[in-house]
């Protein structure tokens, strides 16, 4: 693990007795709409960060403080419930799981700072659970392993922030690993690490600044149309019970009539299949080929499962033609958040310059950048 400093924000709180625990933020760098389809992602934790200091207390009486919000939450113990759209309800949530397994949890005075930029699909909330979930960890010496922290975070994000989140995130936030992307088996939960040995080439992110309104109702379509393939495919097929099980061949044969379903369940599995030799061109260092098959990713995600938008066809179709780009992609579950690239270092700054005036003028809307680094995963700072 590398070594992590308290950030300033964060000093003033900190005594002898006080825990400080860092949890990232997380990409993902191909396997996209695959995870409940009990297939595979290839995360990676990055730069970006969330911080918790956690000190225990005297009484039954939790203090949090968010420095991002300038806000102040006292709740106590025997009155715990989620506070929906709130910063807090994330915290709330992972000291239920806790007192849900039946551990004693004692008063405590929690501070959180995160650079992570929320709202850009970088999994704010996850590194937030994963933060509060490790701290509590160490404060009441829980003994939990990383694999059931993430699984702990996950059933916070479920029951208190009401979103039925895959263990993508949290996995990714809790197990990252430097200069290196993360295999997960979203069916066993077994995971591999891969070197991203990026040498001349850095990942930018670029934000489109929308998020239509679309992205929730669309996704529940998406589920029950790669659900109906399962079940169609399965009617030939009794061994098959997610498209993970599915070959294209099976796609082909069984549901060829179903066009949407179909082409949803084609890009799944294709997809599934790309990561896997992904995984084999990171091993040989051909980051050039990995790339590629990013582009092809963002070609299905556009016109098979249909989850883009004119703003993430347009970043990704201005920068393929730049030679300084050899991979690009939409992140996450689509219809706006932002794009994922790998570019020469040398040609970023011009890119993003050329890019920002051509987005405004085409798009009409701001475009935010961020450059990221592949990190370590949650750990405890040492004071």
């Amino acid at each position: 693990m590398g070594v992590y400093k308290i950030p300033d924000q964060l000093r003033k709180f900190v005594t002898d007795n006080t825990i400080v625990v860092r949890s990232p933020g997380r990409i993902n760098l191909i396997g996209e709409h695959t995870d409940y389809n009990e297939g595979f992602v290839l995360p990676a934790a990055i730069d970006k960060s969330v911080y918790v200091t956690i000190e225990k207390i005297a009484g039954t009486k939790l203090y949090l403080h968010s420095i991002d919000f300038n806000e102040s939450v006292e709740v106590d113990l025997a009155d715990i419930k989620p506070v929906f759209g709130h910063w807090s309800t994330y915290i709330l949530g992972v000291v239920d799981q806790f007192l849900h397994k039946g551990h004693i949890v004692p008063g405590f005075k929690l501070n959180i700072y995160g650079d992570v930029p929320l709202g850009a699909g970088l999994s704010s909330s996850a590194a937030v659970e994963c933060a509060v979930a490790f701290a509590l960890n160490e404060l009441l010496r829980s003994g939990f392993s990383r694999k059931e922290l993430a699984l702990i975070a996950q059933a916070a994000e479920h029951k208190y922030a009401g979103v039925k989140c895959g263990i993508m995130d949290q996995f990714a936030s809790l197990f990252g690993k430097k200069n290196h992307v993360i295999r997960l088996d979203c069916r066993s939960l077994e995971y591999e690490y891969f070197p991203l040995e990026l040498g001349e080439y850095v990942i930018v992110l670029f934000d489109t600044m929308v998020k239509h309104s679309l992205a929730s109702s669309e996704y529940n379509i998406r589920r029950s149309q790669c659900e109906e393939g399962v079940m169609l495919i399965g009617q030939n097929y009794p061994s098959v019970h997610s498209l993970r099980d599915v070959t294209v061949e099976m796609v082909n044969e069984c549901i060829s009539e179903f066009e949407a379903a179909h082409r949803r369940c084609k890009f799944v599995v294709e997809e599934n299949k790309r990561l896997q030799e992904g995984c084999t061109d990171l091993l040989s260092g051909n980051v050039e080929a990995f790339g590629k098959k990013m582009f092809a990713t963002h070609e299905g995600l556009s016109k098979e499962y249909e989850v883009s938008c004119k703003e993430l066809d347009y970043l990704v179709s201005y920068v393929k033609n730049n030679p300084g780009v050899i991979g690009a992609r939409m992140m996450g579950g689509g219809f706006g958040g932002c794009t994922i690239n790998i570019i020469q270092k040398d040609a970023v700054e011009g890119l993003v310059s050329k890019l920002t005036e051509a987005y405004f003028k085409n798009m009409g809307r701001e475009l935010k950048y961020y450059l990221v680094s592949i990190e370590d995963g949650t750990t405890l700072i040492k004071l």
